[in-house]
């Protein structure tokens, strides 16, 4: 028999292969999500398109392809994609057109109004933060707490999603020249903080099959919380208010969203370089070469101290529990390194996470900038005008920019990386919430 009539060349096969891979792993759940998504957003177009331009339709459109690339890229995401379709939409239900029923459905009360999400999103955040760290400290290898640590991680994620589409829908309720979408104030960006930090943080959980890392990322996520239930308190800030008139813009849907992405991956990116500083200095037994840790504890605690300065009186007491939280858990890190050093990832694993996370959030805060500039354009006529915003996005572009430079072309690495991506987040965090404290400008739409 001629085998080369039968058998296809080594290269031909190779290309068989890759022509039939990526349609050939979707099962059934795939396409029908898939069919799920098409056939939502028909019905969106199809009701609402009448009060959308062409840019928006554009958008709407566009959901189409991206949700379902996403979806089918990380498949965990469908079934939060679809439960939270199913609480939003029958949070809406629930409203009857009539915005007095969240005092008076039980489930709207209780559940699924965009403020009671958001505080349930809240809650379990902070319990996820507790259970990671149980399992952190928890003797043996068993990763229950852990475990349920995550699980609480994706309800809390499903909460914060759902209390924002509903808090998009009551917008509307309250007047067609009200209605946004919910990225508007800082309440709003900071529950999209969160719930895109804590996403990102569960692909690279998935990804790397490690869980330790949460004890660490959810930190950040719950200091975040913390931030929003007092800012909450002091400013009433849940209360949704007309946009001002620069906002009143279809940039603000794709500037803002990318903008946190850039946030919330370099957040994560600096947790996880203290969680690499907490394992490469687990055996260190001379107290003095510890400074930097504690100095790192120092700073953390000096922002409660901060904002009971800047803010109001009622604040303050708040701010005092929060500082003892914050020097209570920096004091159980170190004393307790060694444990904990001993349950992280190995410190390569925590290299590559980082240097993964900052690298998406690069490229995101790119393109968020680069949106901003086009928006900036329309809404002031100017691509740049060096307004503190725009500044000190400028130097955490440069800095992310300098940090992956040194990684790609001079192999950066190790605690140098560490501390340089650690020291970073405090940058970020100058830019997105400094700015607002200490300076003004065009971008003063969140004062403290």
């Amino acid at each position: 028999m001629n085998t080369a009539t039968t058998t296809a060349p080594p290269a031909a096969m190779a290309s068989m292969r890759l022509n039939e891979g990526f349609f050939a792993k979707r099962n059934g759940f795939d396409w029908l999500f898939a069919l799920l998504v098409a056939s939502g957003v028909a019905f969106a177009f199809s009701r609402y398109s009448a009060a959308m331009d062409v840019y928006e339709k554009g958008i709407l459109l566009a959901a189409i392809p991206s949700s379902i690339a996403l979806a089918w890229f990380w498949r965990p995401l469908r079934v939060l994609m679809l439960a939270v379709a199913a609480a939003a939409l029958l949070g809406i239900n629930a409203y009857q057109g009539n915005l007095a029923n969240a005092e008076t459905v039980f489930w709207l009360k209780y559940f699924l109004s965009s403020q009671s999400a958001i505080l349930w999103m809240s809650m379990l955040f902070f319990m996820s933060t507790a259970f990671y760290w149980l399992g952190i400290f928890a003797k043996g290898e068993s990763d229950t707490m852990a475990l349920i640590g995550s699980r609480l991680v994706w309800v809390a994620v499903g909460m914060a999603l759902t209390g924002t589409l509903v808090r998009w829908y009551e917008s509307y309720l309250l007047g067609a020249d009200i209605g946004h979408i919910p990225v508007s104030n800082l309440y709003e960006v900071f529950v999209l903080f969160c719930w895109l930090t804590a996403t990102f943080y569960l692909y690279f959980e998935a990804q790397y099959k490690t869980r330790s890392l949460g004890a660490f990322v959810m930190l950040v996520v719950s200091a975040a919380v913390g931030f929003l239930l007092w800012y909450t308190v002091v400013r009433e800030a849940h209360e949704i208010q007309p946009l001002v008139p620069a906002l009143k813009s279809w940039w603000m849907k794709l500037h803002v969203p990318a903008n946190f992405i850039g946030y919330g991956t370099f957040a994560l990116s600096a947790m996880v370089a203290f969680a690499y500083l907490i394992k490469s200095h687990a055996t260190e037994a001379r107290w003095y070469k510890l400074a930097p840790l504690w100095l790192l504890g120092i700073v953390l605690c000096f922002e409660p101290v901060v904002f009971r300065t800047k803010a109001v009186a009622n604040g303050s007491n708040y701010w005092a529990i929060y500082f003892g939280i914050a020097a209570l858990i920096i004091a159980s890190i170190l004393f307790g390194r060694k444990r904990i050093a001993a349950k992280l990832p190995d410190l390569n694993v925590l290299d590559d996470v980082m240097y993964k996370s900052i690298a998406v959030g690069f490229a995101f805060f790119t393109i968020a900038t680069v949106l901003g500039a086009l928006w900036a354009a329309e809404a002031w006529g100017g691509y740049w005008s060096w307004d503190p915003k725009e500044t000190w996005a400028l130097i955490v572009w440069l800095n992310y920019a300098a940090w992956l430079h040194m990684r790609l072309m001079k192999g950066l690495r190790g605690t140098v990386a560490a501390w340089w991506a650690l020291t970073g987040l405090a940058v970020t965090t100058f830019a997105f919430l400094g700015v607002n404290m200490f300076l003004s400008g065009l971008h003063s739409y969140g004062t403290l």
